[in-house]
């Protein structure tokens, strides 16, 4: 699993790509932030009960797993806006507002942790509407200190740690697959949590959203030379980014190349197609 480090040293390397050079920056500071900060002021932890949970179809970690400590997660937030501020261009009016809510206490983070890992758009909506602020930016927010806390705990697990694993889900932390990689010289399919970042198995010619393995109904599509697709299902109409790392950037952490590929999103949306996540 990529480290902090790496992360930023392929984000400096892809900056001298034309294309990049825009939105590199904002993204190596946030990750510049994060390593600075990330270890021991995130204000958001994980205590597992280790028990037979994966064994049964269930992820290791469920939302009643994740603790916070409002006063660091707090923060850790009012960094993270500073940076934001500093090196975004969009959302400058709420993020100011986000930050005197904070300052305040009159905006409590902490709820919202657990009901992002449980996908529940209620509080978050709701948060928005308090904060004036678009639901987006608020769940990017408050999606960097989740997705902090639980990289840092999936690090510490094999990647051989769930051989019996055969769920489209992430066996650590129950998220859906954010990419998928195809790696070795078999082309073993890898999906990629959204989340934690862990690694995992799946088989190669199913959709891993809504399980559909018509070979007529999966296929994918390129807009360059890259080694980056988009593996699309005509059942669901979700698509999942993939990287041949065969063909290229196998050293590239995944969460950097997501970043690199916006275009591929953007012309997935055209065709009509909805990530899925």
């Amino acid at each position: 699993m990529a480290t902090p480090e790496e992360k930023l040293a392929a984000l400096h390397q892809m900056a001298t790509v034309p294309e990049y050079a825009t939105i590199v920056p904002l993204f190596a500071a946030i990750f510049d932030y994060v390593r600075n900060n990330g270890q021991t002021g995130i204000g958001v932890d994980t205590a597992p009960d280790r028990g037979a949970r994966t064994a049964a179809g269930f992820p290791l970690l469920l939302p009643a797993d994740i603790r916070v400590d409002r006063e660091v997660l707090t923060r850790f937030l009012l960094g993270l806006v500073a940076v934001l501020r500093e090196h975004g261009n969009a959302g400058d009016d709420a993020l100011a507002r986000c930050a005197q809510k904070l300052s305040s206490g009159a905006f409590d983070p902490g709820p919202l942790i657990p009901a992002l890992l449980e996908r529940r758009r209620a509080p978050l909506d709701e948060a928005a509407t308090g904060l004036a602020m678009p639901p987006p930016l608020l769940e990017y927010l408050m999606e960097i200190p989740l997705k902090t806390a639980l990289e840092q705990y999936s690090a510490e697990i094999p990647p051989e740690g769930f051989p019996e694993w055969q769920e489209s889900l992430c066996p650590v932390c129950g998220s859906p697959p954010g990419m998928a990689e195809l790696a070795g010289e078999e082309g073993r399919r890898l999906l990629s949590c959204s989340t934690c970042f862990f690694k995992w198995p799946f088989k190669r010619l199913k959709c891993p959203f809504c399980g559909c393995e018509d070979t007529e109904k999966l296929s994918y599509f390129t807009v360059d030379d890259g080694p980056t697709r988009v593996d699309s299902c005509g059942a669901c109409s979700r698509y999942l980014k993939t990287r041949d790392s065969r063909r290229g950037n196998a050293a590239v952490p995944l969460e950097v190349e997501d970043l690199l590929t916006i275009h591929l999103d953007l012309m997935a949306a055209r065709e009509g197609l909805e990530r899925g996540r």
